[in-house]
């Protein structure tokens, strides 16, 4: 099943989640795979990017001689600005943050659960580093949560679960999972089938992940 034909690339599935983020929506990528996300914006919606260090305004990621090694995002990548950017102390970012002012966050993730339980930021195991940052702020702030993640861990075993394994970052915070393999919802409603790449049938996806997978393809 993790191998399954069509699964999505990287870049796709970030071009993928680019266009569930609305027109004029403030936006904030987490470090890791969302990072991707600032490269695959339609250039012709208007979405500012936030970011934890103190931005609004990020533009995609810089590359040649467009590299400021003091204009970076979270994750210490170099990164481009738009006209109309504007700086901010790290608190006032938090502030922005934790008092719902973003309307969507995209963060990486070592599993969500069923429920939308949310663990990012440490394995449990005795040598991980723990790397918890602004992302428990952005998963109660923002207004949505989506997840940018592998479907199945390189063990084959799946990464959304019944219960959540690892440490929790918060609970019932995430709306939607973007894998290589499907979009998924999760929450109160189930775990619902929004969009599938995999060629592979939606009842074994969901026997795979063990939960009823409700088709919701077609609900608009």
């Amino acid at each position: 099943m993790r191998d399954a034909p069509g699964v999505l690339g990287r870049a796709a599935l970030a071009a993928r989640i680019a266009a569930d983020i609305p027109d004029g929506a403030y936006a904030n990528l987490g470090i890791g795979l969302p990072t991707l996300v600032a490269d695959a914006l339609p250039d012709d919606r208007e979405v500012v990017l936030h970011t934890e260090n103190g931005m609004l305004g990020m533009g995609p990621a810089a590359t040649g001689d467009d590299v400021d090694p003091d204009l970076v995002n979270a994750g210490k990548i170099p990164v481009t600005e738009l006209p109309g950017a504007s700086y901010f102390h790290h608190a006032d970012s938090f502030a922005m943050m934790r008092g719902g002012h973003l309307d969507v966050c995209v963060l990486g993730a070592f599993q969500v659960s069923f429920a939308g339980d949310l663990a990012n930021w440490h394995t449990g195991a005795a040598d991980a580093i723990p790397a918890v940052g602004g992302a428990m702020d952005l998963a109660v702030g923002a207004k949505q949560v989506f997840v940018m993640m592998d479907l199945f861990a390189k063990d084959g075993s799946p990464k959304l679960v019944r219960e959540l394994a690892y440490p929790v970052t918060a609970l019932g915070c995430v709306d939607r999972v973007y894998t290589g393999h499907a979009v998924l919802g999760v929450g109160a409603d189930g775990v619902r089938l929004i969009d599938l790449f995999a060629e592979v049938d939606p009842g074994d996806l969901g026997t795979a992940l063990g939960c009823e997978l409700v088709d919701a393809r077609s609900a608009p």
